[in-house]
């Protein structure tokens, strides 16, 4: 854990619970705006989830434009395609992100280039940086996942690295998010499993990180414990609200941790496997996190303990070592329980392309950094290796 200085940066106003998306109009109009854009993806769009939103906003006498095809792993081109609609649409004043990840950390970051003269190339490049904030954002998660809406991060695909980069600023920090579960019903099981993993994955690796500390330590132990208790009963009974609410819930939490401390290798590894093979975030990471935390566990076994008390596991009697082994089984399990395939056999991929994969991992040394073991390129081969 971190000895350093830390600091958490969240969302100015968060609205939670069953309904609260009848907020939206209400939280618009304290931002003074009149045009608002909305970002959301087909899938949201196809199940009606913008459709309330944009008749209350329009009802309270707000223009709306809604731009809704952020496809699943955005690229440059993709969110450069969506800021050209968003100019075309002239006077846009507030930003409204509906759906995942994607559509978020667009969103997110189209409030910015909206408001500056920034080029997404450089940003992405390192070569300039977000001076300033954007115009407001709101962000409205239909997905227990990635927590983007409590992140300063906007994730975004680099298809001539093959790799996913991240733009990482505190003024990219949504000023308002809500927190409907109710939008979250209709998600199918698959997508459920590997969102929620995708969000207990944050919270794990933010405990262990290097710069953990007492914020992210404090809600890195809470989305464990809401999201392990509940995922499985997300995803075999999606209409169940309380668990529903519970892992949302979790995945905000997590994304709390990600502002104050960091994801680790998990994410390092998962980047390559979503930039050239497109496999959805939340799938690699819940397949990498068993075998990651196995890795991690050695020197680490007292944080491990804690994560294991945090998921309920019984460790009365245990040594510390003991209950983190029994914590990455209980990893191990949970992705068995959900469906979640035990390796990355599928995908394209065989010993042929492990040199690659070791390359574009050992690219994201902003996440590899934070690891608690220090890891070569040659124990990361050994992790691609053993999941092919």
């Amino acid at each position: 854990m971190s000895t350093s200085m830390y600091a958490i940066v969240n969302p100015s106003r968060v609205i939670a619970g069953a309904g609260s998306i009848s907020q939206l109009a209400e939280v618009a109009q304290s931002f003074n705006a009149q045009h608002v854009l909305v970002v959301s993806d087909k899938g949201v769009a196809a199940a009606g989830l913008v459709n309330g939103p944009r008749a209350a906003l329009e009802a309270a006498g707000l223009r709306v434009t809604v731009i809704d095809n952020t496809p699943p792993e955005p690229d440059v081109k993709d969110v450069e395609a969506i800021m050209e609609a968003a100019q075309a649409a002239g006077g846009v004043d507030l930003v409204v992100g509906i759906g995942g990840g994607s559509a978020m950390d667009v969103a997110k970051i189209v409030a910015v280039l909206l408001a500056h003269p920034l080029s997404l190339r450089d940003l992405l490049s390192k070569k300039a940086d977000i001076t300033a904030r954007g115009l407001p954002t709101v962000m409205v998660p239909t997905t227990a996942g990635t927590g983007s809406e409590a992140t300063p991060n906007s994730i975004i695909l680099v298809p001539e690295d093959e790799l996913k980069v991240g733009i990482v600023s505190a003024r990219l920090m949504p000023d308002a998010v809500i927190l409907d579960a109710e939008l979250t019903l209709t998600l199918p099981p698959a997508v459920t499993a590997s969102t929620g993993m995708d969000a207990l994955t944050h919270a794990i690796e933010c405990y262990c990180s290097k710069k953990g500390n007492p914020f992210s330590d404090l809600y890195a132990l809470e989305a464990i414990k809401l999201i392990s208790r509940s995922i499985r009963t997300t995803v075999a009974d999606g209409r169940n609200l309380a668990a529903r609410e519970d892992v949302l819930m979790g995945a905000y939490w997590g994304g709390v941790c990600i502002a104050t401390s960091s994801t680790t290798a998990v994410h390092a590894l998962a980047y390559p496997l979503g930039g050239k093979y497109r496999m959805p975030h939340g799938l690699s990471n819940a397949i990498l996190l068993p075998s990651v935390m196995a890795f991690n566990l050695v020197g680490n076994e007292k944080r491990f303990a804690a994560m294991a008390k945090a998921m309920g596991l019984d460790t009365e009697g245990l040594t510390e070592a003991q209950a983190g082994a029994a914590f990455v089984d209980e990893l191990k399990q949970l992705n068995a329980d959900l469906g979640v395939p035990p390796n990355l056999r599928g995908w394209g991929m065989d010993e042929t392309h492990l040199d690659g994969l070791v390359d574009g991992a050992a690219k994201v040394t902003r996440l590899l950094d934070n690891n608690p073991r220090p890891m070569s390129r040659e124990d990361m081969r050994a992790l691609y290796a053993a999941l092919l």
